[in-house]
């Protein structure tokens, strides 16, 4: 192999001058003769032309005869070198793996591919995530890893039983993601090309893992239709659901209030000094910090803009505070020094919490989160993107946290506890309010009569139903009545009804009861409450077929969805998935 092929390059019309020294071959001879000239360069002391010594020119010979066994040679010796000066941990090593399956072992590399496969499905909206969480996690680290073990699973099963779709399928089906639906609600290929050249590089993919994960996701779905061969809504269950869907319901609630109660609930200093003793090591003060900042933002026009024409001057803006946080790094610089220098206004805060932002960090939390990263080693913070610009933060002061004294901490205490005491006394009273009411219904004694026996009132609740029809298109203009007319009438039909308070709660709540039933105490903002249903009015038949399809479609997803789920538990068990240990 020619290492230096220009050395060797002859100039046209001219030949390799013949040189016998050493059989050394001409080529060879001239690389010695450019190298002799660069040394020439440095010292003139130096020579690199061939030793004519004849006992020199034996041994090289001797060297070329046997090279071949002396590398062999060579080669046997420095293995045991190679293993004494390794200090590799192998079982360490071992122990990041991240443990085994089907007999093979999850590196953390494979591990590491998974968990980005995630963040691009996440990127994408697939409901591979979802799908693939069995169990609730309590941190990322578990997420990642209950995902790789059914990923692996669901690889290894769909191959086994060729669920695999082929390019085309996977094509159309990229085109319907959501990620790359233009303004008109079709396929954007320039919101494809922006995620191929933006976000696939940060996850280390390209646009095969597009297809890869896409083709996760078509696997799946064809897998819950597989294992949910045969399941079918059943009429009567489908009749009911409509029912209690759509029928008017007329329902009352009883509600309790903590303002109240506020007047029963009693903290003493007695009780303040006892819960001060046994919790003094958690009463501390919040760290305080105080911050200086400038911001690069967009102008007033720039803000407005978007897409294409609003990221030149977000790119703009990110340009400029990385001059700055450069310049900060400058020999004896300074935040005001650097300010002035770019001409730039400085920000400072008063003292805050993390609980409490200043005012003027309110607009981009995130400030504050940074603000309390900073240390006096390390003042400054990095380029932090905000909606309409990016923010550089300076630490000024911090006043760190120290324990309480009792006076210090009283105020705290006795907030605490009395709204603990005051939830407390308002759900054991709602508890037995609603076990009062539905005793006394089930004696046959009218609503009203039973909830007066409570002493509370009774607040009957506007009919509604569950799911409200769709309305009906607008009028068109009654050309016979003025227009003012007409346009009252329109704003009289679109006007919202008075919100009731806690209706969202109240409607979930009486959902699944029947006429007559009346709840359990509920617990809402500021109190709680129990609610009633009175009657429920048959739903529009009518609507009936539409609302069945509907409710067919949802109860098939949902019951595929937990046939999946006891599925794939069940072949996880077998492939045999264990977490290394150590």
């Amino acid at each position: 192999m020619e290492i230096f092929p220009e050395s060797t390059s002859i100039a046209p019309g001219r030949t390799a001058p013949r040189d016998d020294s050493a059989g050394a071959p001409a080529a060879g001879r001239k690389q010695s003769r450019k190298r002799k000239s660069f040394a020439q360069t440095k010292s003139e002391t130096i020579s690199c032309r061939p030793s004519e010594n004849p006992a020199d020119a034996h041994m090289i010979t001797i060297l070329r005869k046997h090279h071949r066994w002396l590398m062999i040679v060579i080669a046997i010796l420095a293995v045991p070198f190679v293993f004494y000066f390794n200090k590799s941990d192998l079982g360490a090593q071992r122990a990041n793996d991240l443990g085994r399956i089907y007999d093979r072992t999850v590196t953390q590399v494979e591990f590491t591919r998974h968990a980005r496969m995630l963040n691009l499905a996440s990127a994408l909206g697939l409901t591979l995530t979802n799908d693939l969480m069995m169990t609730n996690v309590s941190s990322e680290s578990e997420m990642y890893v209950e995902f790789t073990w059914n990923h692996i699973v669901l690889i290894h099963e769909a191959e086994q039983l060729g669920l695999r779709p082929n390019s085309d399928e996977i094509a159309a089906f990229v085109k319907t993601l959501p990620r790359f639906r233009g303004d008109g609600g079709g396929f954007d290929i320039n919101k494809y090309t922006d995620f191929t050249k933006n976000m696939l590089p940060s996850l280390g993919f390209n646009e095969a893992q597009i297809e890869e994960v896409v083709s996760d996701q078509l696997a799946l779905n064809r897998m819950k239709e597989l294992l949910g061969t045969g399941v079918q809504a059943p009429e009567s269950e489908s009749q009911e659901n409509y029912e209690r869907a759509y029928g008017k319901m007329d329902v009352a609630v009883v509600r309790l209030k903590e303002e109240d109660f506020e007047k029963d609930v009693k903290v003493t200093d007695d009780d303040i000094s006892k819960y001060y003793e046994a919790h003094k090591d958690q009463l501390k003060s919040e760290e305080k910090r105080k911050v200086e900042f400038v911001a690069f933002t967009l102008s007033e026009p720039e803000r407005k803009l978007t897409g294409k024409d609003r990221k030149e001057p977000l790119q703009k803006a990110a340009d400029q505070a990385n001059d700055f946080t450069q310049a900060l790094l400058e020999k004896d610089a300074t935040f005001a020094g650097a300010a002035t220098k770019f001409k730039t206004p400085i920000t400072a805060t008063e003292e805050f919490t993390a609980t409490k932002p200043d005012p003027q960090l309110a607009s981009t939390p995130q400030l504050s989160q940074y603000a309390f990263q900073l240390t006096q080693q390390s003042p400054f913070s990095d380029p932090i993107q905000g909606a309409d610009g990016f923010y550089i933060l300076h630490l000024l002061s911090v006043t760190e946290s120290h324990p309480l004294s009792l006076e210090e901490a009283k105020p705290k205490i006795a907030e605490s506890m009395k709204s603990e005491r005051l939830r407390e006394l308002v759900s054991n009273k709602g508890s037995e309010v609603a076990r009062q009411i539905r005793e006394t219904l089930k004696g046959g004694l009218p609503l009203d009569e039973a909830v007066a026996k409570t002493g509370l009132k009774l607040e009957r609740i506007p009919t509604f139903a569950i799911v409200e029809p769709t309305p009906p298109p607008k009028l068109e203009a009654d050309k016979s009545k003025p227009e003012a007319d007409t346009a009252k009438l329109e704003a009289d039909k679109s006007k919202p009804k008075d919100v009731t308070p806690d209706f969202s709660s109240i409607k979930n709540t009486v959902a699944a009861l029947n006429p007559g039933d009346s709840s359990d105490f509920v617990p809402v903002a500021k109190g709680g409450l129990v609610a009633i249903l009175e009657k429920r009015a048959p739903a529009d038949p009518a609507g009936y077929e539409a609302a069945k399809t509907q409710f067919e479609t949802r109860y098939l997803t949902q019951r595929r969805g937990a046939i999946f789920t006891e599925w794939l538990r069940d072949r996880r068990r077998a492939s045999g998935a264990t977490l290394a240990t150590g």
